[in-house]
C-alpha cells in the first residue's frame, strides 16, 4: 500500500483501477524548409481540423454539463482564431524558414511564458493551460499522431494523469471515469471545476510523485480528504467501502433540506442563498433549495462576450433570474472586471498589482458610460422580482455616494420615460479593510452589507490567495480576520442594517458555527454547499455559538486554536 497526499478538488470517494491517460508523442525536429507557403497551407489545415474537433466537444459539454463548462471551448476556438498569435506563426515561417511545428510550439511557449510571468494568480495561469491545450491539438494534426481519446473508456476507472486538459475532461464519461488524480493542477483549474459538475471525485497537485503508479493498481481516491491510496489492504478497502456508503446516505438525507427554510436549533432564520454567474448556475442554486441569490457576478456576462454587452441584452437576463427566483431576494453586484478578470475589448494596461489596481467600482465610476449601461438593465429588471445591486471594491463613502448618485440618476431617466421601476436596495460588498473599519459609518448610508472574504482575508493578511508559496497565510479562522469580521455584522446589528457574506467562508462548514454565533443575517455560497450547510445549522444553538464567537476573537491568537474551540463545541474529538 501506498498513500499519497494532495489537493482535494472535487468531492466524493470511489474504489477502481488505475487507467493512466498517457500523452501521445509529439516530439518534432526543426527543420529548413524551402516553400513557407506550402508550410502555412499546412498550419492552416491544421487549424481548422482542430477548430473543428472544438465545436464539436463545445456541442457535446454544452449538452452533458451546461453553457458555462462549454465556454471553455469557445476561449479555445478564439485562440486559433486569433490574428495577432497566427500572424506570429506565419511571420517566423516566412522570415526563418522554418518548419510550422517548430513556429508554432515556439510563440505558443512565448505566450505562456509571459502569462506565467504575470501573476501566481491560478486564474490566469489558466490562460497557460488553454494554450497549451489548443497547441497540442494542432500539433497532433501536423504530425498525424491522434490524440488520446478519453471518451473509448469502456469499464470503471481511476483517471491517472500528468495533466488534465479541458478537452480531456469533457470526454469523460462518469459511469466509467469514476475518480480523478492528477500531478498538475487546483481547486480552480477548469478540468477541477468541471469534476465537480460531473461529481466526479478528484484529487490534484501531486507534481510528480504518480510516476509509479500502474495500469491496473487498484487506488482509491477520497476528494474529501485529498488522500489517494494505491494499492490498498483488505482492511483499508473494507474501510472506504463503509466510508462510500456513510458518504451516500449523507447526501440522500441532505435532499430532506431542500425545500425547508433555513432554522437553528433554538429558532433562528438566516437566509442561505447561492452564488451564480450565469443561468446554468441558476437552475443549481433552485434544485438545491436557494433562498435567495446573494451574488450574481455580473462580470461573466461581459467575460463571456466579444464586445460590451448591450443594456437589452443584460435587462433580458437580469430579467429571467429575479422572475425565475419568484419573489426571493437577488443581489446582483456590478461588474467586478479587472483583478483576475480582464476584458481584452477594453485595452486596460498591464498593472504590476492588479488586485489592488484599476477594477470594480473603480472601472465602474472612471468609465460611468459602461457603469449606467448596467444600471439601467438592472433598473429596468427590477420591475419582474425582488432585485437588490451592490458595489464592489469600495474603499470609501465617497465611493459609495458617487455610485449611488450615478444609480439615482438613471433611476429617474428610466421614471421620467416612464418605464416600471421596482424597489431596490442598493449595498456594498465589504473587502476592503478601509470599508471594514468604517462600517458603523457605512451602516447609516447602505442598505445591507455583503462581507467578500475572498479578497477580505487576503488584503487583510496580506497573502495573494493564488500565490502557492504563502498560501499557509490565506487563514479564514485567524483571529485577526474574524475579529473584523465581527466588528462589521456588530456595526451593522447597532444601525438596524442586515450583514450579509458572499465569500467562500459563508459556505465553509468549520466558519458557519462561528458566523451563527456573530449573527449573520445571510450566507451566500455555492450551490453544492447550499443542503448540508441548512443541515448543520439545523443542528446548532444559536445561543451557544455567541459563546463559540465570543471565545474565537477574545481567547484566540492562531488559527489552530480557533478550529480547537469549534471542535469543542460541536462536541468533536
Amino acid at each position: 500500500m501506498t498513500k499519497f497526499k494532495g489537493i482535494a478538488a472535487s468531492d466524493g470517494i470511489a474504489i477502481a483501477s488505475a487507467f493512466r491517460l498517457t500523452e501521445p508523442d509529439l516530439s518534432f525536429d526543426k527543420k529548413t524548409i524551402k516553400n513557407p507557403d506550402t508550410e502555412i497551407d499546412r498550419l492552416n489545415q491544421a487549424i481548422e481540423i482542430s477548430k473543428q474537433e472544438l465545436r464539436t466537444i463545445q456541442q457535446r459539454t454544452f449538452k452533458d454539463l451546461g453553457r458555462h463548462e462549454a465556454e471553455v471551448f469557445k476561449a479555445h476556438i478564439a485562440i486559433l482564431s486569433d490574428p495577432e498569435l497566427l500572424k506570429r506563426i506565419e511571420s517566423m515561417i516566412k522570415t526563418q524558414h522554418v518548419n510550422a511545428e517548430y513556429a508554432l510550439k515556439d510563440v505558443s511557449d512565448s505566450y505562456v511564458k509571459i502569462f506565467n510571468s504575470m501573476t501566481d494568480n491560478d486564474y490566469i495561469k489558466q490562460r497557460s493551460t488553454d494554450i497549451n491545450d489548443v497547441t497540442k491539438r494542432v500539433l497532433s494534426h501536423l504530425l498525424g499522431v491522434p490524440l488520446t481519446d478519453p471518451a473509448l473508456i469502456d469499464h470503471k476507472v481511476i483517471i491517472i494523469a500528468h495533466d488534465l486538459t479541458p478537452s480531456d475532461t469533457a470526454q469523460f464519461v462518469p459511469n466509467y471515469v469514476k475518480g480523478i488524480v492528477s500531478d498538475m493542477g487546483g481547486r480552480t483549474s477548469h478540468s477541477a471545476i468541471m469534476s465537480r459538475t460531473m461529481e466526479i471525485p478528484a484529487v490534484v497537485g501531486f507534481q510528480g510523485s504518480l510516476a509509479d503508479i500502474k495500469d491496473g493498481d487498484q487506488v482509491i481516491v477520497d476528494g474529501l480528504t485529498g488522500n489517494v491510496i494505491v494499492k490498498p489492504s483488505n482492511d483499508e478497502k473494507n474501510e472506504y467501502v463503509e466510508k462510500i456508503k456513510k458518504y451516500r446516505q449523507a447526501n440522500s438525507q441532505l435532499t430532506s433540506f431542500r425545500n425547508v427554510a433555513t432554522t437553528s436549533s433554538d429558532g433562528k432564520h438566516p437566509i442561505i442563498a447561492a452564488n451564480i454567474g450565469t443561468l446554468d448556475d441558476l437552475q443549481a442554486a433552485i434544485d438545491n433549495g436557494a433562498e435567495g441569490i446573494g451574488l450574481f457576478r455580473t462580470e461573466f456576462l461581459y467575460m463571456d462576450s466579444d464586445e460590451l454587452p448591450s443594456e437589452q441584452s443584460q435587462f433580458d437576463i437580469y430579467k429571467t433570474v429575479v422572475q425565475r427566483m419568484a419573489g426571493k431576494p437577488v443581489i446582483f453586484r456590478t461588474a467586478d472586471i479587472g483583478g483576475d478578470k480582464e476584458l481584452p475589448y477594453l485595452h486596460t494596461p498591464h498593472e504590476a498589482n492588479p488586485f489592488l489596481g484599476y477594477r470594480a467600482i473603480r472601472m465602474s465610476l472612471d468609465q460611468p458610460d459602461i457603469f449606467r449601461t448596467q444600471l439601467r438593465a438592472l433598473i429596468r429588471a427590477s420591475a419582474y422580482g425582488n432585485l437588490s445591486i451592490m458595489f464592489p471594491m469600495i474603499a470609501t463613502i465617497t465611493e459609495f455616494e458617487h455610485a449611488k448618485r450615478i444609480f439615482e440618476d438613471e433611476r429617474a431617466k428610466l421614471i421620467a420615460q416612464d418605464v416600471a421601476v421596482g424597489d431596490i436596495r442598493i449595498g456594498i460588498m465589504v473587502e476592503v479593510p478601509a470599508a471594514a473599519l468604517l462600517a458603523d459609518q457605512f451602516a447609516n448610508v447602505v442598505d445591507f452589507m455583503s462581507i467578500g472574504t475572498n479578497d477580505l482575508i487576503q488584503y487583510v493578511m496580506a497573502a495573494d490567495r493564488g500565490n502557492r508559496r504563502i498560501s499557509y497565510l490565506y487563514q479564514p479562522y485567524n483571529p485577526s480576520v474574524l475579529r473584523l469580521i465581527k466588528s462589521v455584522i456588530d456595526a451593522c446589528h447597532d444601525n438596524g442594517t442586515p450583514a450579509y457574506m458572499c465569500g467562500e467562508m459563508a459556505g465553509d462548514q468549520k466558519a458557519i458555527p462561528i458566523l451563527v454565533g456573530m449573527g449573520l443575517n445571510e450566507f451566500s455560497m455555492s450551490a453544492t454547499s447550499i443542503l448540508k450547510s441548512r443541515a448543520l445549522i439545523k443542528e446548532l444553538d444559536s445561543r451557544e455559538m455567541v459563546t463559540l464567537a465570543n471565545k474565537t476573537v477574545s481567547l484566540a491568537s492562531t488559527s489552530q486554536q480557533v478550529l480547537k474551540y469549534v471542535h469543542q463545541a460541536l462536541g468533536k474529538s
